[in-house]
């Protein structure tokens, strides 16, 4: 149903921040991951905010009169995110790019939700600080975006999540009020943590028009490196013992042999037919002695062979056929297309058993599978190749990607370590938190946006049809 968003011109916004044009409504109704596979719906108008007396005039406007608003910004996001599920406005905030502060002796910097995640890095080189958690595509998507999904990547094994690097935001609710939480300093006890409600819940509760975010010092000595096994099970349980014994590593990536011969296939590299694991070590001194560790583990498991370099140059090679995995496998086959961006993670000690059931069902359903991931948080992205023409194949990408999402879920994990429920993930809600939780979670998205505004139809099992989220019983 369209919405009428004529009110948009009476709000005093500058020329060229609202948009009717075809173009530019069709272009925010598709992430990347929506790209791979249907377009969503096409919005009525997308309006570009130029600063939070913008997000919350247009907020409170829009909630008065009925009008769904979606938060959108890079379009990288491989669940739906950000594409509407129902029309009204897209919200585009890469406008909001701006670094705000920047405070080096106390490792913070705020920023605007637009920014891309490397200017970051970028503008804090100079004092030797870097922002840890950005994720493999930190320099393509926004701060806003991670902070939406609490976005994860491949220095999640020591440095942690998006999460745990957001002292505290600007952001405004529904109705347009403007809140604040958390501050500068780098602990608190003070009141609910609003913050991290915020963080992760995908612009359905608010839109973060500043976020500050904690910084950490670049460390002395960097090596990465690679290491080769014969198989996959070799590799995952070189992984698992690695990261219980506690080697202090970076980076800890999985590649199997068929994400191998993919990101040679795009990239025109030479890497090697087998399952590997990419490695980056951080540290102020002691490197040596941790890679020692590592490799030490790794031959109990019978690796082939171990290789590290502290040459810039070739790690950024090494490291770039990972980053590139997601494009080398959408491009592998012109006849078979990505059915679903597979993210589930499981507790470190299970990684060889989910790993090794995904293999098992893409040989029992005979479909290509891939496997990579951020091996040393449990997190496996895997991507089911089908021909789209062909229904009785689709089914049988469905079964398989369900089966391991619900294998996760069994051993203890998640559907989505990084990617966020959006549109593609709402089905395994209540299995994996239970149903009390997730009405509890119903509430709070009630409390903050009782008209159900901000992002319709994302996260809640229900909105899967489209309904708005159920009231409780004594509201009818």
């Amino acid at each position: 149903m369209a919405h009428d968003c004529s009110f948009l011109e009476a709000l005093g916004l500058a020329d060229g921040q609202v948009s009717f044009a075809e173009g530019h409504r069709e272009s925010h109704a598709a992430d990347w991951g929506a790209e791979q596979q249907d377009r969503g719906v096409v919005p009525d108008a997308v309006v570009y905010p130029e600063s939070t007396d913008d997000v919350s005039a247009i907020l409170a406007a829009a909630t008065e009169r009925g009008v769904p608003v979606t938060p959108y910004a890079a379009g990288t996001g491989l669940e739906g995110n950000a594409v509407p599920a129902r029309r009204g406005i897209s919200l585009d905030l890469t406008r909001m790019d701006e670094v705000l502060d920047y405070r080096p002796d106390d490792f913070q910097i705020d920023v605007g939700p637009g920014i891309i995640g490397s200017a970051v890095d970028e503008h804090v080189a100079g004092d030797g600080l870097f922002f840890p958690p950005l994720p493999s595509s930190g320099d393509i998507s926004t701060i806003g975006g991670m902070i939406a999904t609490d976005a994860s990547g491949m220095q999640t094994v020591k440095y942690g999540e998006i999460a745990d690097w957001v002292l505290g935001l600007e952001a405004v609710l529904a109705d347009g009020t403007v809140i604040e939480t958390g501050s500068q300093a780098i602990k608190t006890s003070s009141g609910y943590n609003l913050t991290e409600l915020v963080v992760g819940s995908e612009g359905t509760l608010a839109v973060v028009t500043r976020a500050t975010l904690q910084l950490a010092g670049r460390p002395r000595q960097i090596r990465g490196g690679r290491a080769i096994f014969e198989t996959l099970d070799d590799a995952t349980e070189a992984v698992s013992d690695a990261v219980r014994t506690g080697v202090d590593v970076a980076r800890i990536e999985l590649v199997d042999g068929l994400s191998a011969r993919m990101a040679n296939a795009y990239l025109d590299t030479d890497l090697p037919d087998a399952p590997m694991v990419f490695l980056e070590f951080h540290a102020e001194h002691g490197i040596e002695e941790e890679i020692d560790l590592c490799r030490t583990i790794f031959e109990d498991h019978d690796a082939t062979r171990f290789e590290m370099s502290s040459d810039d140059a070739e790690m950024d090679d090494l490291w770039r056929a990972r980053r590139e995995l997601a494009y080398a496998v959408a491009t592998y086959d012109p006849d078979r297309k990505p059915l679903h961006p597979g993210d589930v993670t499981v507790p470190i000690s299970s990684y060889p058993d989910i790993v090794h059931e995904t293999k098992r069902l893409a040989e029992e359903y005979d479909l290509l599978v891939p496997c990579f991931g951020h091996a040393g948080d449990g997190n496996l992205h895997y991507t089911v190749l089908v021909d789209r023409d062909d229904e009785a194949t689709v089914e049988r990408g469905e079964r398989l990607y369900r089966e391991i999402v619900e294998r996760a879920i069994d051993l203890g994990g998640t559907a989505t370590g990084e990617h966020g429920i959006g549109h593609g993930k709402r089905e395994y809600l209540a299995a994996e938190h239970g149903e009390g939780a997730v009405e509890a979670m119903r509430r709070v998205k009630r409390a903050l946006d009782p008209t159900d505004t901000l992002n319709p139809g994302k996260i809640f099992p229900e909105t899967v049809g489209g309904g708005r989220i159920r009231p409780p019983e004594d509201e009818g």
